[in-house]
């Protein structure tokens, strides 16, 4: 998560994290139909929403839209854009933090082209920097690749696995049921580096979820709702996804390192963290 935003929480009060539920759900084995889609060469849409509730006068609410591309490991790259929005309490604190970035977020998407090592950023929010260096890009090495879904990774197959194994009810493709965050962290990765380290000291939490099935077994949309622990106190989190053009023939290609800036060489004019919630 990132540090500005718990910065700006710490500073106004209370934390809390919250997520929302996950969908799943059908008659064909959707694991396999999920392991048939990791191919290099092969993408899916993805548009998705999150919100978290630190206490209820500091929230903030995001948006991501774009595309993820596989190779036989699973999530290889991202290609998407993000937008930010905080409520009136957290963005007097983000400001108060920092005014120049929490301005240019609200001024337009962030861009991000990610791997499983580097995200790579332009936008508002890093313009400045790129202008200044004639770049394209300000690279975020040691990141991780942005999730589908911000607490269900359901192109995990461990994940959709587990999420499917003992669900409340089944019917129509539509998956509906809940799971402990410690479980989660057990088998989610993607979960685990955000939220799952707490979980695994003892404290636990729980997600609700839905999954729509399509036809051939594949997640068409998630919906999840969580109280996650966090720190000392819990955050509550929803995210929505959508999942079009299942199989869809893309690569997504890292820009050129002569249209690259690293965020170390313009660590003054440039946010220290991958901007937005979803890194």
């Amino acid at each position: 998560m990132n540090r500005a935003i718990l910065g700006a929480v710490a500073i106004a009060g209370a934390v809390q994290l919250t997520a929302m539920p996950a969908q799943a759900a059908s008659t064909i084995d959707p694991v396999k139909a999920l392991k048939a889609e990791l191919t290099r060469g092969r993408a899916v849409n993805v548009q998705a929403t999150a919100k978290m509730t630190f206490t209820p006068t500091l929230v903030t609410t995001s948006s991501l839209e774009g595309t993820i591309g596989f190779d036989q490991r699973g999530a290889a790259a991202s290609d998407v854009a993000q937008t930010v929005r905080y409520s009136k309490d957290l963005l007097r604190s983000m400001m108060r933090l920092d005014r120049e970035e929490t301005e240019a977020l609200q001024e337009g998407p962030v861009q991000m082209i990610s791997s499983r090592t580097a995200s790579y950023v332009a936008g508002p929010v890093v313009d400045r920097a790129l202008q200044m260096q004639k770049a394209g890009w300000v690279r975020y090495r040691n990141t991780e690749l942005p999730p589908s879904n911000l607490i269900l990774e359901v192109l995990e197959p461990n994940t959709l696995k587990t999420l499917l194994a003992k669900p409340a009810t089944v019917r129509d493709g539509v998956v509906k049921g809940s799971v402990k965050t410690s479980k989660l962290a057990a088998v989610s990765p993607a979960f685990a580096s955000r939220f799952g380290t707490h979980s695994k000291k003892g404290r636990d939490g729980k997600v609700s979820y839905t999954l729509w099935l399509g036809p051939t077994g594949l997640v068409e949309r998630v919906s999840a709702k969580a109280v996650i622990p966090f720190y000392n106190g819990s955050v509550q989190v929803e995210s929505s996804t959508r999942f079009q053009d299942w199989g869809r023939q893309a690569t997504v290609l890292l820009p050129l390192e002569g249209d690259v800036i690293d965020q170390g060489q313009v660590k003054d004019s440039v946010p220290q963290d991958v901007p937005g919630i979803w890194n």
